[in-house]
């Protein structure tokens, strides 16, 4: 449970080092392997995260087939985000994460989505402090490896509950607290508040990772001296911009890339090369839907990008129309930013 700061920008849990501070963070359908080799190699990258895995259903996941497991060897350090409110899931799931060669494991407390509030999981599983407890315990029994929670505000505003909380969490045997700038329940268009985060940092002495709404370097700058947090997870902002966290690592953390010019194209065909590297071929075409609905944003006329690419049948229709966008409806944009 040990915060070490290496240099002014360095951080360390347990065995497991990160830098810059800046993750990647666990999105359903849009933080499996394609999104994160694609963002890590446009650099900025300190720790990747998984979608959000059930712990019920994790035991028996064959990671020759489960897009969720998928992974290469360049993605590291990677933390498995589980989500369950049942503490008799927690053994079985943890050894098949020492199996699957896991950097860390995360306890998902944020989720407000009804089928895990139906089963006392994600934002639910905070409300039960005492079934909390019995898995945050047996958690920490079952593995040394690094312990995350990821959270919201709360139901409210409350600087005393939000810090108590986080305390809870630190003398519970969690290694980093990622806090999510939104209350329970309160849905992406709401604004998110950095300024309270403040109460959740000066309460530990493990690290704090402010989350929301980043989606340039002036928010992530703004959303540092606001929470006082010692880094940043990156959730939306890195799908429509792969290359922010690279620009953020650069402007704010010293982070040694090479700058370049991005051809937003490439990259759009490159996350594409990636899918088609790692998935069976019915798993790609709704991950590439998926991430062209964020990545259509960055272009002024991205609702076209997005409505050929979303009415395709096919990866290979999917292709064709986005190149017709590319070359006829749009001059290739250029934007500053990082290339290996």
């Amino acid at each position: 449970m040990s915060l070490s700061l290496n240099n002014v920008n360095m951080l360390k849990i347990r065995d497991l080092e990160i830098w810059p501070p800046i993750a990647l963070a666990p999105m359903v359908g849009l933080s499996h392997s394609g999104l994160r080799c694609l963002v890590q190699g446009l650099g900025g990258i300190g720790l990747l995260y998984t979608e959000m895995l059930a712990a019920k259903r994790l035991p028996s996941d064959n990671p020759k087939f489960s897009p969720l497991l998928t992974r290469t060897s360049i993605e590291k350090p990677l933390i498995y985000q589980l989500v369950t409110g049942d503490i008799e899931h927690i053994g079985a799931a943890v050894d098949k994460l020492h199996q699957l060669k896991a950097d860390g494991v995360d306890l998902n407390l944020g989720c407000p989505a009804p089928l895990q509030k139906k089963q006392g999981a994600g934002s639910s599983l905070c409300q039960n402090r005492s079934n909390l407890q019995n898995i945050l315990r047996e958690l920490r029994k079952k593995t040394n490896l690094p312990l995350s929670v990821k959270i919201r505000l709360g139901a409210k505003i409350d600087d005393e509950a939000l810090a108590a909380s986080c305390r809870f969490y630190e003398d519970e045997g969690v290694d980093l607290i990622t806090v999510h700038g939104r209350l329970i329940g309160e849905k992406f268009c709401r604004k998110a508040r950095w300024a309270p985060i403040a109460a959740a940092k000066n309460a530990v002495s493990i690290p704090v990772f402010a989350n929301g709404g980043i989606f340039s370097v002036d928010d992530a700058r703004r959303c540092l001296d606001e929470s006082g947090a010692d880094g940043l997870m990156v959730g939306r902002g890195a799908v429509e911009q792969p290359w922010l966290c690279g620009d953020i690592g650069r402007e704010l953390f010293g982070s040694p890339a090479k700058v370049e010019v991005v051809d937003k194209r490439e990259v759009y065909f490159n996350f594409i090369h990636l899918i088609e590297a790692r998935f069976s071929e019915e798993k790609r075409l709704g991950r590439l839907k998926q991430f062209t609905r964020y990545y259509a944003g960055t272009f002024k006329f991205g609702h076209q990008l997005a409505s050929r690419v979303q009415s395709s049948e096919t990866v290979v229709e999917a292709k064709e129309r986005a190149e017709c966008f590319f070359t006829t409806t749009t001059k290739v944009e250029q934007t500053p930013g990082f290339c290996n």
